[in-house]
């Protein structure tokens, strides 16, 4: 029998975190061995099945990082992206496949991501829903077909608690769009819309973000043409989507040789990486 992954979850006690570690119990193949957090998180020195309200797991949420990533397989990291270089170095530096899930990263983060996947295996992604990575492909396709004579925007709504806007899968959407429009995404992008702004040109792609209530994240393509509108939608349900995703991303990369992939590597979207 083959043994489980084993993960070391960063950010342990935030909303993903506890949610990954409820879905931990059941998901076959993964095993949490260590679940991390800030030196001032309340919950440190608690056990992780107890704070996210299921039964003892003999996982204390500590604070030592490097400690922690040495006791995993892989490190699943969907916590701050004040933490993300730390945690890409950490894992390069032990050896261990990661994957982030953290959003509103920023050039510095991004390269710090790259720089790790020359060493493991590195899956980065904003949103670990399977759903959108089919999105994203049937958007690309989409694009394609339609040509320039469809205009591109993007609408996405989150709950009120989000702090970054627009979201990272609204951005991810979005240029992907552009890239298959073969636009230039840095400029293409336009953030909402207010005042006199003109004419619409066709060589950008609108981005638009809402707040509210308690949506877990819902995401709209719109291809407007002339006479006919394209819409692909994805709505969450839970956050039980995410953690799901977030460990059979867990699982992937541990299969797999070092470099950088996405969700849409791991269902097949693209041609298969090659094995470790």
């Amino acid at each position: 029998m083959t043994a489980p992954v084993a993960v070391a979850l960063v950010g342990a006690s935030g909303r993903m975190g506890l949610e990954i570690a409820r879905a931990a119990a059941s998901f076959p193949g993964v095993t949490i061995t260590a679940a991390l957090e800030r030196g001032d998180c309340p919950a440190l020195g608690k056990d992780l099945g107890l704070v996210s309200g299921i039964s003892k797991m003999d996982v204390l949420i500590g604070s030592n990082l490097s400690e922690g990533i040495g006791k995993a397989d892989v490190v699943v990291d969907l916590s701050l992206r004040e933490v993300t270089i730390e945690v890409a170095t950490a894992a390069a530096s032990e050896g261990k496949a990661l994957v982030c899930g953290t959003t509103g990263l920023g050039k510095d983060e991004i390269s710090a991501l790259e720089e790790a996947s020359r060493k493991v295996p590195v899956l980065h992604t904003p949103n670990l829903s399977p759903g959108i990575a089919v999105m994203t492909a049937l958007l690309e396709q989409a694009v394609r077909a339609l040509g320039d004579e469809y205009d591109i925007e993007i609408v996405e709504i989150h709950h009120r608690n989000k702090v970054d806007a627009p979201s990272g899968t609204a951005l991810a959407l979005a240029r992907a769009a552009g890239s298959a429009a073969d636009m230039d995404p840095d400029e293409a992008l336009v953030f909402g819309r207010h005042g006199e702004t003109g004419v619409r040109p066709t060589d950008r792609i609108g981005v638009h973000a809402m707040r509210g209530g308690g949506v877990f994240g819902e995401h709209t393509a719109v291809l407007a043409g002339e006479h006919e509108r394209l819409e692909i939608t994805h709505r969450a349900g839970s956050r039980a989507l995410f953690a799901a995703g977030a460990l059979r991303a867990a699982v992937f990369v541990c299969g797999v040789s070092p470099g950088l992939y996405t969700m849409a590597d791991m269902l097949g979207l693209k041609d298969q990486p090659p094995k470790s």
